[in-house]
């Protein structure tokens, strides 16, 4: 079957700048994707690369869009590039079968932002409910950050757990203090220690210390998937759906590996994130808390996804209309 492919992007200013290692944050570059069939049926999809993970950008997924023409069939898998992943996500998650779901409702991590300001949202995020947090590291002086971090433990109940986001800001140094640091408090995970690259590093710093590490920008295409499992990495995979060009085979290969998966958010719209959290409540392996506790990300509330609250319910996702994030950019 043919369909027309209409396609708009916008630069979506972030209700707040989200600071990470990387730097400051300031507005969310998509390219979204309507489909129309035969018959007059529209179907939506979302290209929200993030430049400095390495897995293209927003002007390369339109010149492609744009190379595409404005209708496209079945041969249009050929024609993508492998350099831009999330414009196949965009496609397939327009024209795809959504899994079935495998759970009504599935827990969510609340974003700490990174600094001090953490303790103040901490203290809302945990008013609201919440009791996985994850806290963006990496960012300020190691040895501040390290003395925060107790403070931060100290706010948290019985039960409550908290994740470490390092952005592979550390080099080997640093990272070894903060895994002895863990080692000794009740820290979840940690993801990505050290900048992507360093193979060797990361699974020596997995195999030294007892505080599990996570993949995240190490995670860029759907071969490091591949790549990371025949290392036999020991840790999580941080898996952002809307970066992977075919995200349903990659899980299908880490469902096999009976992989320890978390489920991300890449900061997307509405658009990406009902396809997102789809495949989510699709996965059959062991959950752990969703790392979707972002929105509201934009001032169109439109393009947001569900608001964070402690758990995500599957009847949530299906209420998500891609069609009014459509209407409301395009």
């Amino acid at each position: 079957m043919r369909h027309r492919l209409r396609f708009c992007r916008h630069a979506l200013p972030f209700r707040q700048p989200v600071r990470t290692a990387h730097g400051l944050w300031t507005e969310r570059d998509v390219v979204l994707v309507r489909l129309t069939d035969e018959a007059g049926g529209e179907h939506y999809g979302e290209a929200a690369p993030i430049p400095w993970f390495g897995a293209g950008d927003a002007d390369g997924v339109e010149q492609v869009l744009r190379g595409l023409g404005e209708w496209i069939d079945d041969s249009v898998w050929a024609r993508l590039p492998a350099d831009q992943p999330t414009l196949g996500f965009a496609l397939r998650s327009a024209l795809g079968t959504p899994p079935p779901s495998a759970r009504e409702h599935l827990p969510v991590a609340a974003l700490l932002p990174a600094g001090r300001v953490a303790l103040s949202v901490l203290d809302e995020r945990l008013e609201a409910g919440f009791r996985v947090f994850k806290w963006k590291v990496g960012v300020g002086d190691p040895a501040d950050e390290r003395v925060l971090l107790d403070d931060v433990l100290a706010r948290l109940p019985g039960g409550a757990r908290l994740r470490l986001d390092a952005n592979g800001a550390w080099d080997r140094r640093q990272a070894e203090r903060w895994l002895a640091c863990a080692a000794e408090r009740p820290i979840e995970f940690i993801e990505q220690p050290v900048a992507p690259g360093n193979d060797d590093l990361l699974l020596g710093l997995a195999g030294d210390f007892p505080t599990p590490l996570a993949l995240d920008e190490s995670l860029v295409i759907d071969a490091d998937v591949e790549r990371w499992l025949d290392l036999g990495w020991p840790g999580l995979f941080v898996i952002k759906p809307c970066l992977l060009a075919d995200p349903a085979a990659a899980l299908a290969r880490l469902a096999a590996a009976d992989a320890d998966v978390v489920f991300s958010s890449a900061l997307e719209t509405a658009i990406g994130a009902r396809a997102a959290l789809r495949l989510a409540f699709g996965w059959t392996g062991a959950p752990r808390a969703l790392g979707f506790g972002v929105w509201p990300l934009f001032d169109t509330t439109a393009c947001n996804g569900p608001s964070a609250a402690p758990f995500i319910r599957a009847t949530d996702v299906e209420r998500i209309d891609p069609a009014a994030a459509w209407a409301a950019l395009a």
